[in-house]
């Protein structure tokens, strides 16, 4: 989540032989592949089956898995508003507006949806998108109540504080308490929780941080990936996760020490390494994926401190939609 400065206000010797696919095609290190084509709409399923995973960016920190017949989504955030934060000014008083169109060909469906903060680009589309599938939203309690204040009943929100492991059946979700990211002021932007449910969120001011997790995906017989939301880490809760993959947050500011290096050890150096959070997310979701100037040399230097610190891990640029297959 960048700064009110713009961007800013916001594992095993084997490893190199990780394969990573997107659409069938061999990924190149660092190398964006060939995006795929979006998933059409479809009836929910009646009966789960096993059958191919598949990764899907959706920008930010967004992500669709589909794992045979069921979907998990991750802070979906499609409607990609104009607050002016890559442009400026920055307006905290943009109004919260959900892009249907945008949304309802990507979202045919969803089991679950993992909330990792409640900033408005990782939860402004979450009740929309819960109303429309029935997927169960896990997040914090804030995250809760702000469900209760657009309408979702109880019964479809899970507040989770991290420790917490839930299973699936084909797959598991382990969460993780973890930690914002700070701008060069030390601060976060819109920080704060709720501890009632609220009236309903007008403008992009009125979600706040409401505290951060990560969440482990374990799939049954594939890989197990880990989501990140911002970038922080507690890396003491880190331990004993070693995923096969995880999907890292860039760094906006230099005011959160060591950040790369404390990740990806409480982590066991992933064998590949997915930077997120790195596009302009107030663009159209179109390929190649938008990077402003500044933040096209943030994640270049990422990579190469990856490179570094983790030399075993591949690091795999995403773009948008791409079906990708660890």
């Amino acid at each position: 989540m960048p700064s009110l400065d713009r961007r800013r206000f916001l594992r095993d010797a084997a490893a190199t032989t990780a394969l990573v696919s997107a659409g069938g095609l061999a990924a190149g290190v660092a190398t964006p592949a060939h995006a795929a084509p979006t998933p059409t709409a479809a009836a929910a399923p009646t009966a789960r089956r096993k059958g191919a995973v598949s990764f899907r960016w959706w920008g930010t920190a967004g992500w669709r898995v589909d794992i045979g017949d069921r979907t998990v989504l991750v802070d979906p955030f499609l409607s990609r508003i104009d607050t002016g934060l890559f442009t400026g000014p920055f307006k905290t008083e943009t109004p919260l507006t959900v892009r249907t169109d945008v949304i309802d060909p990507r979202v045919d469906r969803a089991m679950t949806v993992l909330v990792t903060h409640t900033h408005w680009d990782h939860f402004m589309d979450v009740p929309y998108i819960a109303k429309r599938t029935g997927a169960r939203v896990f997040g914090t309690l804030t995250a809760y109540h702000l469900g209760l204040a657009y309408g979702l009943p109880s019964t479809q929100l899970s507040a989770v504080k991290g420790g917490e492991v839930l299973d699936f059946g084909d797959h598991s979700v382990e969460v993780v308490g973890s930690l914002h990211s700070r701008n060069p002021s030390y601060s976060v932007a819109f920080p704060g929780v709720r501890v009632t449910p609220p009236p309903e969120p007008a403008t992009i001011a009125d979600l706040p941080e409401g505290d951060t997790l990560g969440y482990l995906l374990r799939v049954d017989g594939g890989p197990s990936v880990y989501f990140t939301g911002a970038s922080d880490v507690a890396e003491r809760n880190l331990t004993g996760l070693a995923p096969d993959v995880a999907m890292v947050a860039m760094q906006n500011a230099t005011t959160t020490g060591d950040y790369l290096p404390r990740l990806l050890a409480g982590l066991d150096y992933p064998k590949v390494v997915v930077p997120v959070h790195y596009d302009n997310f107030e663009t159209a979701l179109q390929n190649p994926p938008p990077v402003a100037p500044t933040d096209r040399t943030r994640l270049n230097e990422m990579i190469a401190a990856v490179r570094r610190i983790s030399p075993r891990s591949r690091v795999l640029v995403p773009e948008y939609e791409t079906a990708y297959h660890f």
